[in-house]
């Protein structure tokens, strides 16, 4: 799922930053020829993600000879201790690309864990997660396919995807009603409309609209058990913001279709991974 091109582009642009001309410690201190082995390590428990974007750093800092057994892929749960997986090659090589690619490995397995624990608390509903455009900028792809990972899907990559409409869309296109006709004058039948609304009135002029999606913007559970009354799945209806782990499972038995997390992407924590010369 993620581009072979875009993935090597944004290596290449995290090691330039990194090394720059010259590692002074290691281009100093290491022959070139030697070869060691290490391996990466789970240092917590949780759902690994990005290990063959990890592995790549290398192989484009040592086109030649890089070796790599693989233990745990993509998806797969980790336990504290495990072996993800044990690399050999020369040993400048390992040592120029560990943070890069240990800021790849961390970063997406953070996604890929705090997605499969929101999956998790609203299981037996049928509320889905999904991530935002909250994403870095230049990550955006490795972010979202990290949150499929762990089992959530993407909303939309980017503006071309699906017309929303927020509150300022709506404020500076005339209202819900006009706003909603001007789109689809001018939309192709494959993009969906999505509209934001801060209340049930908003509700039900969305509705009468015609919308294929319905944002539910920061309202209580007990509003959005209404909404999802009043829709009886006419649209499909997303609960987003300041959803946390304490309120998510509430939320999912309101009846929405989809929970939309911008804190999946925009604030995860790192998994903790380590990359251990070994011999």
């Amino acid at each position: 799922m993620i581009n072979s091109i875009y993935l090597d582009n944004i290596i290449k642009t995290a090691l330039l930053e990194d090394i720059n001309y010259i590692d002074a410690a290691t281009d100093c201190l290491i022959d070139s020829e030697q070869v060691n082995t290490a391996r990466f390590l789970a240092k917590d428990d949780g759902v690994l993600c990005g290990i063959d974007a990890a592995l790549r750093v290398f192989e484009l800092l040592q086109p030649q000879g890089f070796e790599a057994e693989v233990y745990k892929h993509d998806g797969d749960v980790l336990e504290k201790g495990d072996i993800i997986a044990e690399i050999k090659g020369k040993t400048t090589a390992l040592l120029k690309g560990e943070r890069t690619a240990l800021n790849l490995i961390q970063h997406m397995s953070g996604i890929a864990t705090a997605t499969a624990k929101a999956v998790k608390l609203v299981e037996g509903t049928k509320a889905s997660i999904a991530d935002t455009r909250k994403t870095l900028p230049g990550l955006r792809p490795l972010q979202k396919y990290a949150v499929t990972v762990g089992g959530g899907k993407n909303h939309r990559f980017n503006l071309s995807d699906a017309a929303m409409l927020k509150d300022n869309h709506v404020d500076a296109g005339g209202g819900i009603a006009e706003a909603v006709a001007k789109l689809k004058k001018k939309l192709g039948h494959m993009t969906k409309i999505e509209l934001e609304v801060r209340s049930l009135d908003e509700l039900g002029q969305a509705l009468e609209a015609g919308v294929d999606v319905i944002m539910l913007d920061n309202m209580d559970c007990e509003t959005m058990r209404e909404a999802v009354e009043i829709t009886a799945g006419r649209a499909l209806l997303e609960a987003s913001g300041g959803i946390t782990a304490e309120t998510i499972r509430e939320i999912a038995e309101t009846g929405v279709d989809i929970i939309s997390m911008g804190a999946l992407t925009h604030s995860v924590k790192a998994f903790d991974i380590s990359l251990k010369i070994v011999s």
